[in-house]
């Protein structure tokens, strides 16, 4: 299964792991499993969820300009479910020589290449680390802004946040009624995390052509 296009690939690890134990891990797999699922759902792509490593995963986004949508999305899942154990995601991006026969595991080219180098080598205290093919230090920026408002989100923001990321339901009341609140409750719930802050962000990384930039700029 090949696509010579622009992906982004997301790798993570869970943080502490080791300490929290094998239920606590399995659950926060069923989590992330769930996340790709809804995610994929969402935005019709198949991100062909993978558990590797014991404590490690890795998605595909075949449409690269989501891949902040993606990486907020699951860590707004982890907190709102009050998981016990957090998830650090490296982004590559770049071209993909297949994406593996029944899963990601034997998926190759140099956007998993970027990704898995990438998540070697981050910062302890670090959530999220970009880098590849059209990216430059503005994309970097984007990402590292959303990672300091994002890990401050509180359990009630995350799950609001969630639902919006996710796309399904689209109005406050629609969200309201999903969490069993008032519709003011998601207003104030998404204003605290600033929400409305991440649009433009959103925007630049969802309409940026990925093979374009990375001709223009070689060297970014």
């Amino acid at each position: 299964m090949a696509n010579p296009n622009s992906c982004a690939v997301l790798t993570g690890d869970l943080i502490n792991s080791r300490r929290a134990g094998t239920a606590a891990v399995a659950q926060t797999f069923d989590h992330l499993r769930d996340a790709a699922t809804r995610f994929g759902t969402a935005w019709d792509l198949d991100l062909r969820f993978t558990r590797y490593r014991g404590d490690g995963w890795q998605i595909v986004l075949t449409t690269p300009g989501l891949l902040l949508d993606a990486a907020l999305y699951f860590m707004a899942r982890l907190k709102a479910e009050r998981s016990e154990i957090a998830t650090r995601i490296s982004i590559g991006v770049g071209r993909v020589e297949t994406l593996g026969s029944r899963d990601l595991s034997d998926a190759t080219g140099p956007a998993f290449f970027t990704s898995g180098d990438l998540l070697g080598g981050m910062g302890r205290n670090r959530m999220f680390a970009l880098a590849g093919e059209g990216i430059g230090v503005a994309q970097v920026a984007i990402v590292d802004l959303a990672e300091g408002i994002a890990t401050g989100w509180t359990a009630t923001q995350a799950q609001a946040a969630a639902l919006h990321f996710e796309g399904r339901l689209e109005r406050h009341e629609d969200i309201a009624q999903e969490l069993g609140v008032t519709r003011q409750a998601v207003q104030s719930r998404l204003s605290g995390a600033g929400l409305s802050y991440f649009d433009n962000a959103l925007y630049a990384l969802r309409t940026q052509d990925f093979a374009v930039t990375a001709q223009a700029f070689p060297d970014a």
